[in-house]
């Protein structure tokens, strides 16, 4: 026993030398915040415009018609009782008095979700093109989706300040996975057979993919967007600690005082936009392997 002890000693003192993974991090940042932070100011003007580019649209629009756009939309796409559903859920967060709010979280969501989903898909049909791409992916993936939401705030108000720009990116990455990971499986999916048939009738690998693969792979796709759109509305709410504003700014505000009654109904306004938004995304994604 004593020898164990002895061997459990020696084993604990053994140096290990500590790895400052953080603060070349930290180096990393800052060298980009020093030497590259125009390109930042470039996107984060961007962003700014964007985001408060359709926010004025939708509040210049009377609230009513909004409502009728997204309960046709939702009609068409899932059927009346959705349609129904959808806008009754905007006409409560109207009469709740949070209809301002609302707008500016749809448009942080909408423009954070085309951005990752403009830079999230042709990632994923990358990965699925090529098997050293996908290897080479896959662990920042993971990286993406495991890392607690809040760290993602870190960085981006060092490189973008507080405010819309700062909570747009940290959305589009916390966001944008499960399109890259559900592209690329859409894709890898599509049967061997198909493949080799489009083939044989002489299609160009461009033609391959966009005439066949694409098409196959769509609804697996559309799930992939319906993710990223739901991962994108929750960070939103988290974001707000950085001054994204929105609904995630009355929910801060409410837990900050303490008051349940604003709380549950900017909560519940969240809930209605997250419900309203999938069942469209989701419908969107049956009629596609419809067509």
């Amino acid at each position: 026993m004593k020898v164990m002890n002895v061997v459990f000693d020696a084993i604990d003192n053994i140096p290990i030398p500590s790895l400052p993974l953080g603060d070349i991090f930290e180096g990393i940042i800052d060298f980009m915040v020093d030497y590259i932070g125009f390109i930042f100011d470039g996107i984060s003007a961007s962003l700014n415009g964007m985001v408060n580019g359709l926010e004025a649209v939708f509040m210049f629009l009377p609230g009513l018609i909004i409502m009728f756009v997204f309960a046709a939309l939702a009609w068409y796409i899932g059927g009346r009782v959705l349609g129904i559903m959808s806008f009754v859920g905007l006409l409560l967060i109207y009469s709740l008095g949070l209809w301002p709010s609302a707008m500016a979280t749809l448009a942080l969501v909408l423009v954070a979700s085309f951005i990752a989903l403009v830079i999230g898909i042709p990632i994923g049909i990358l990965a699925a093109k090529r098997d050293t791409a996908d290897r080479m992916i896959r662990p920042v993936l993971d990286f993406m989706q495991t890392m607690p939401a809040f760290v993602y705030l870190i960085p981006a108000i060092t490189l973008f300040q507080r405010g819309i720009p700062a909570g747009a990116i940290a959305t589009i990455i916390f966001s944008m996975p499960p399109v890259v990971r559900m592209t690329n499986l859409g894709i890898r999916q599509v049967p061997s057979d198909v493949i080799e048939a489009a083939q044989s009738l002489g299609s160009t690998g461009q033609q391959l993919l966009f005439k066949v693969q694409l098409p196959i792979a769509l609804k697996t796709i559309f799930a992939g967007i319906n993710q990223t759109i739901m991962l994108a509305l929750s960070m939103v709410v988290i974001a707000s600690m950085i001054g994204a504003g929105g609904l995630g700014s009355d929910v801060r505000r409410a837990l900050a005082q303490v008051d349940i009654s604003n709380g549950f109904e900017a909560g519940l306004a969240v809930v209605i936009l997250a419900m309203i938004i999938d069942r469209i995304t989701q419908g969107l994604g049956d009629k596609s392997s419809q067509v």
